[in-house]
């Protein structure tokens, strides 16, 4: 091992919670933030200008220079804004066939409304070098504060082969938030959701399994606003960092060791507009439940390309594409020796995932997206247990409208205040292996299909 490499792996043993408020507090003290109104603020920019539609987290090239650059862009004449922000998001949902018990406390089995989650954020730029920011969030479903997205930055420009080029390290609590692209699983579709909704059981570990329950820091290149290359490595906190930020430190288990991540993009115009081409991978040896008595570790390996598109059309509407696919070969060799069941049988399991959106927003500012999704593998009668077809499979459609009155930054109450109002239907296909008695009790995938109306503000 490097002795890079070791100085990250002691400092994600290492790290402690009064270490890293220190250090967000340092950073962060003189600037403003990422994706909410105080980098508006800073920026003297409207929300548009950052986001499609006015509302975050889909970035517009701008919006993704200025995260690539650190956060630090700072209107002339504006040395200090305010850094803090706020972010609520409430829904009501009702699924088409009521749940068997509520899939939360305090909770009905259907037609639940909810304070799905409300964030603070500290966060913006610091000099011409440093910037990033920092979110805790109160979950409404789970009722429970927890540390939310990390991204500190340190970046400087230079020149290389006479090209403008953006050199950066990112510390970071989740793969692919520091992506400046909708496409990976951080930022990617659907941009807002509730944890009251059926989902499916079954989904890669770089979709979201990493996310607040690890640290990471990688370093990038920005070349000529056109090339992105990326690498660092991902570890884990020590348990009781963990459960002091809110985060569950079992689930999916640790990182042993570090787990390297990598990223490519390409991106051009084309057609009036903006496309990127990309791709990612990451390595991930867990220990599941933190447990190490069986001296094995669950391996995932994942590997996946990823397109997007956008243009900003002389009428002022926007049209937005996005997309992935993801190759995850799981190894769980320590899973599968807890549970008593060793051999590749058990350990040896195949997971794709493909998805796909596109929105158009008239005027920037009343939007429709659609969205498809679909996981699919081989069967495994240990990993997937739970089903009648012992298969991952479950696809479907999600649509949504939404619109956002005051995304160029007039709100009647300021330039700080901004508001999305949406209606999401989800339509699954099949769900957790199957169309239909996808758990041998006669349950269809439709009976998940789900009505989402939700408000969210930012201030």
């Amino acid at each position: 091992m490097s002795r890079l490499s070791r100085g990250l792996l002691n400092l994600s043993r290492r790290f402690q919670f009064t270490g890293l408020l220190a250090f967000a507090s340092a950073t962060l003290a003189a600037g403003s933030a990422m994706a909410v109104p105080s980098f508006a603020m800073q920026t003297d920019k409207p929300c548009q200008a950052c986001h499609v539609g006015g509302f975050g987290p889909q970035l517009t090239p701008y919006g993704r220079d200025f995260k690539l650059h650190g956060y630090t862009e700072r209107a002339e004449g504006k040395s200090f804004t305010v850094p803090f922000s706020i972010m609520a998001v409430a829904s009501y949902l009702h699924t088409q066939t009521k749940a068997a018990e509520p899939l939360a406390d305090g909770f009905r089995t259907n037609d639940n409304t909810a304070l799905d989650q409300v964030s603070l954020f500290v966060a913006g730029g610091l000099g011409s070098h440093l910037g990033g920011f920092v979110q805790t969030t109160y979950d409404g479903v789970a009722k429970a504060w927890t540390w939310d997205n990390l991204d500190l930055r340190a970046i400087t420009v230079v020149k290389i082969a006479n090209l403008d080029t953006v050199l950066g390290l990112s510390l970071n609590n989740s793969p692919t938030v520091q992506d400046a692209w909708n496409t990976l699983p951080a930022w990617g579709h659907p941009f807002t959701g509730s944890a009251l909704a059926p989902s499916p059981s079954a989904s890669p570990l770089f979709a979201g399994g990493l996310a607040q329950n690890t640290l990471g820091l990688t370093a990038y290149a920005w070349v000529d606003t056109t090339y992105y290359i990326e690498a660092g490595a991902y570890g884990s906190p020590n348990k009781t960092s963990l459960i002091r930020l809110g985060a569950d430190p079992f689930s999916p288990g640790s990182i042993d060791g570090l787990a390297p991540y990598g990223r490519i993009a390409y991106q051009t115009k084309l057609g009036g507009g903006n496309v990127e081409v990309g791709a990612f991978g990451m390595r991930t040896d867990i220990n599941p439940g933190l447990d190490r008595t069986t001296g094995q570790t669950d391996r995932y390996s994942d590997l996946g390309v990823d397109a997007s598109y956008q243009n900003a059309l002389d009428s002022g509407d926007v049209v937005s594409i996005d997309a992935r696919y993801l190759h995850e070969k799981q190894t769980l060799n320590a899973t599968c020796a807890l549970e008593g069941a060793p051999g590749p049988d058990c350990a040896d399991n195949r997971l794709n995932d493909f998805r796909a959106d596109a929105s158009y927003f008239w005027r920037d500012k009343v939007g429709a997206t659609v969205g498809v999704f679909d996981t699919w593998g081989p069967a495994n009668p240990f990993t997937f247990a739970d089903n009648r077809t012992f298969k991952p499979d479950s696809s479907g459609v999600m649509l949504q409208l939404d619109g956002t009155p005051w995304g160029e930054g007039k709100s009647p109450l300021g330039p700080r205040f901004n508001m999305r109002v949406g209606v999401q239907y989800t339509m699954y296909n099949r769900f957790n292996g199957a169309r239909s008695n996808f758990d041998g009790a006669g349950a269809k995938a439709a009976d998940n299909n789900t009505l989402r109306l939700f408000t969210w503000f930012a201030y």
